[in-house]
């Protein structure tokens, strides 16, 4: 099968390249898809760099990726079934997360064949393209694992997300609206006009209006980029109201080669015992089988409409990853072999 190889950390451009592999073995419990598409997030880039070093430690691979082939979100057809996996069919369309694990491991997805565990996938909805549902896992996950629980939305709540045109953000908008929620949505000037079409109450242009200094007040601060500090994002809290800190590295522009923002979410974990409007007071931790189910649903309800803005090729995936950093993208960035 072709396949994009990395063959060790660095730029992108340096160590990825298309190359011939054999089709991967699945155990017991995993299926092999064919894939159909497969999506550029900023865990991918976090792989590909090897920043922060503190990752390889964590199971990526000290010199080079345990697995040569980035990539964890996919869509595609079942193409062969373990002996122990029940749940599909040879022949079945689905998505979802080709690991488990941590996040920071290449997955496999940028290949023309990836095996996946059958729990962290999900039959694909009637109407939904494979693009679209390659753009959901990883990100849905990421927000599912973050927001309050349902229980929480039973009356209106005011949630601000900030960040809310990327990847993230436009599934938190989303899923906070489908729970009832009046969203604020904050982005540039060139994102407003996507977010009141998926359905923001209000949007905030952050290049002329500081959310953190208005009069308004939030039961939750649903913080993607992590540009303000804690400290400051409290001042548009309500009393009662909860930070919920997702953050990103800027893609190493931050300079935080070894630790990245690893530090300060101890720090903030540390905290949130003595502070109650840290975090988001969610105490279950969703599984993967539960939290694509309701991926699925959201999708096939028409609650969670994803946002695709390009597609690649596999020769491409250099240019994708750059274009991720560049932070231009409205919405998901996908691969196709």
């Amino acid at each position: 099968m072709r396949a994009v190889v990395q063959t060790r950390y660095g730029t992108p451009e340096a160590v990825l390249q298309v190359g011939e592999l054999a089709k991967p073995r699945i155990s017991d419990e995993e299926v092999l898809v064919q894939v159909r598409a497969a999506s550029v997030h900023p865990d991918v880039w976090h792989v590909v760099a090897g920043r922060p070093w503190m990752l390889r430690w964590m199971g990526a691979g000290i010199r080079r990726p345990r697995n040569p082939v980035p990539g964890s979100d996919v869509a595609g057809v079942v193409v062969e079934v373990g002996s122990k996996a029940g749940r599909f069919a040879v022949g079945d369309e689905v998505f979802g997360e080709t690991i488990l694990g941590t996040q920071w491991n290449n997955g496999g997805a940028f290949a023309e064949y990836v095996s996946a565990p059958e729990e962290s996938l999900a039959e694909l909805p009637r109407g939904v393209s494979f693009e679209q549902a390659a753009s959901v896992p990883t990100s849905g996950f990421i927000v599912w694992l973050n927001l309050p629980e349902r229980e929480w939305f039973g009356t209106q709540r005011d949630v601000l997300v900030n960040g809310a045109g990327g990847g993230v953000g436009t599934i938190a908008l989303q899923i906070s609206k489908s729970l009832g929620a009046h969203v604020t949505a904050v982005d540039h000037t060139e994102k407003l006009d996507l977010l009141r079409n998926l359905g923001a109450d209000r949007v905030i242009d952050y290049t002329r209006e500081d959310f953190t200094r208005g009069d308004a007040r939030y039961d939750l601060v649903f913080d993607v980029p992590g540009n303000h500090s804690y400290s400051t994002c409290r001042q548009a809290l309500k009393p009662g109201g909860r930070y919920v800190l997702i953050g990103h590295e800027s893609f190493g522009t931050e300079g935080r080669r070894i630790f990245g923002l690893i530090t300060s979410f101890l720090l903030l974990m540390v905290r949130s015992r003595f502070d109650p409007q840290l975090g988001s007071g969610r105490t279950t931790v969703p599984s993967r089988r539960e939290t694509m189910d309701l991926l699925r649903d959201l999708l096939a309800e028409g609650k969670l409409t994803p946002v695709v803005d390009r597609t690649f090729s596999l020769e491409e995936v250099p240019e994708a990853l750059r274009y991720l950093a560049s932070g231009q993208a409205r919405g998901k960035i996908l691969v196709t072999p």
